[in-house]
């Protein structure tokens, strides 16, 4: 009786199949309804698979990722021939019947999963564009055109600006920047990169006049109240130096 099933006296019932997937991923037997296994964080899994004739069919599955048909290709165990030598017809045929005639190709098998696609009712996450001194011209604040009014008593002040930011890593200071002699009026972009409407009210916009004999004058303006009004503008009055 011994040698009338020489593969089962030379290889198990089951092997052990390891899977590799996202942490998480459970592995289901549809057909036996039965948990086989579950990928941990170190993204492998292992467990015992019972042998059997065909390819053996599971899901792997988890939340927020698309359920995934897995098969696990069955082979002829060459030890089984040895029955024919030593066993004949008889013990190849209790092999058979058993499952261990085969094994499985694969001791490594692949459950990596898809994310599912959003569906109508979910809202899709835009990231928030912004704009770098690197790569300007992502957004379209920093074209947004508005009205600059600025006048003076007396007249003839030297007019400054400057851009003064408390998120400098997504809109950067500037130096003064020239414009021209009060009475100033005109539509012009404010040209700010990294600007958007969403970082405008950590932007602040520095006007300063200047002119001989007068103290420096400066008003500093929000920006996105600025961008609300689409409109920047103030009047100075120069006090006359002691």
């Amino acid at each position: 009786m011994l040698v009338t099933s020489c593969a089962s006296m030379f290889t198990k019932s089951s092997q052990e199949i390891t899977f590799k997937g996202l942490p998480g991923t459970r592995i289901h037997d549809p057909k036996k309804n039965a948990f086989v296994a579950e990928v941990g964080q170190n993204g492998f899994a292992t467990a015992k698979l019972r042998k059997q004739l065909s390819s053996k069919k599971l899901d792997a599955y988890q939340e927020g990722y698309e359920t995934r048909e897995v098969q696990v290709d069955a082979k002829f165990n060459p030890v089984s021939l040895l029955n024919i030598i030593f066993g004949g017809i008889p013990g190849f045929a209790i092999d058979a019947a058993t499952g261990k005639m085969m094994s499985y190709s694969k001791d490594i098998v692949d459950v990596t999963l898809i994310p599912m696609a959003p569906t109508d009712e979910e809202s899709v996450i835009i990231p928030r564009q912004t704009v770098t001194r690197d790569n300007p011209g992502v957004t379209d604040m920093e074209k947004t055109i508005v009205r600059w009014f600025f006048d003076s008593d007396p007249r003839g002040c030297r007019v400054f600006y400057r851009v003064i930011s408390n998120i400098p890593d997504e809109v950067k200071n500037t130096n003064e920047t020239y414009l021209t002699t009060t009475p100033l009026e005109e539509t012009k972009s404010f040209n700010i990169q990294g600007l958007t409407y969403e970082n405008a009210n950590d932007v602040i916009i520095e006007i300063k006049v200047s002119k001989r004999g007068f103290e420096d004058q400066v008003k500093r303006y929000n920006v996105r109240q600025a961008l609300d009004q689409q409109e920047i503008s103030g009047f100075f009055e120069m006090v006359p130096k002691e």
